[in-house]
């Protein structure tokens, strides 16, 4: 069993907490904020009660799991004897650059410093460190109690074993890493979800259909096209002979389409004013807390679901 310490517990830091804990681990809750930490224990104990364990929760017993949590007072005391950071701070980096020199000095030389950020590369951060090779982006999908996917993304000093043993964590704790060679911005799911929602509201500004058609066309589509498998998956099983005959076939199409989709534009305020009317006029602002439980419970089923049908899975 590893120690981890969790530095920072927002939404992201909370649910690492619950994953961690989840998995047997020791883990150490600091925030610089107090409130913080109990909101998190608060949150990991709530999570348990609701879901079940094969969509999210836990066959241990909740009190078992909740007492692996340790709240910490100060960065000393939640690094002390950790194994594993999982750093989940603010999203700015003159926080990340503030931070990291201190955990750095604190924790041993052999401790992986692995950060959540979505889109800061590690090397924007931990440049100037003096144990910088044993730093990388470990940058779940949120939430990672709920989604298993974990990009990791090393630096250009990070050490392959430092990637390698993350990726066994990662795999240990039922979380599904995937790896970069190296940093690009935004990393792979944010790239490819950018795209999505770049036509997205290109659909919606140039009038051609209402964002719950837009919504539409992805969870009643899309949405279940891709829930157990990806785009090139799809496209493979989506021609009689495989990806090579689909590409002859659709190719064209799809490039023309590239060309037209080639004119990036900036979410202007219209637009962003216009899909916000339109969603709250689906869902009130104050029905927003009750719609993300909805979409919790909606995750749980939909995980339990894919383990069961992915066990019949041919290869």
């Amino acid at each position: 069993m590893k120690r981890v310490a969790i530095v920072g517990c927002g939404v992201v830091g909370s649910s690492w907490a619950l994953v961690f804990a989840r998995a047997g681990h020791e883990v150490a809750v600091y925030d610089a904020s107090p409130g913080s930490v109990q909101q998190a224990l608060a949150f990991v104990r709530e999570s348990l009660e609701s879901l079940p364990p094969d969509g999210g929760g836990s066959a241990e017993d909740i009190d078992v799991v909740c007492a692996r949590l340790k709240p910490a007072t100060s960065l000393e005391e939640a690094l002390a004897g950790a194994d594993y950071i999982q750093e989940s701070a603010p999203e700015r980096l003159e926080v990340k650059r503030e931070l990291y020199p201190q955990l750095d000095a604190i924790a041993p030389p052999h401790v992986i410093l692995a950060s959540s950020t979505s889109g800061l590369p590690a090397s924007s951060f931990t440049d100037q460190l003096r144990h910088r090779e044993r730093c990388l982006v470990v940058h779940p999908i949120n939430p990672p109690h709920l989604i298993p996917l974990v990009e990791l993304v090393p630096a250009p000093w990070t050490d392959a074993g430092v990637v390698n043993e993350a990726a066994k964590l990662m795999q240990s704790l039922g979380q599904s890493p995937i790896r970069l060679n190296r940093e690009i911005n935004g990393f792979v799911v944010n790239r490819l979800q950018s795209a999505l929602l770049g036509e997205a509201f290109r659909l919606v500004e140039d009038g051609l259909c209402s964002a719950a058609d837009v919504d539409k066309a992805v969870s009643d589509g899309l949405g279940l096209r891709w829930f157990f498998m990806g785009p090139f998956e799809t496209i493979d099983l989506n021609a009689q002979n495989g990806v090579a005959e689909y590409c002859r076939n659709l190719g064209p199409m799809y490039y023309g389409l590239a060309r037209e989709q080639a004119d990036p534009r900036e979410w202007n305020a219209a637009l962003v004013q216009d899909v916000e009317q339109q969603r709250r006029r689906l869902t009130p602002a104050d029905g927003l807390p009750a719609r993300r439980l909805w979409r919790d419970r909606c995750l749980s089923a939909l995980v339990a679901a894919k383990r069961r049908v992915l066990n019949d899975r041919p290869n």
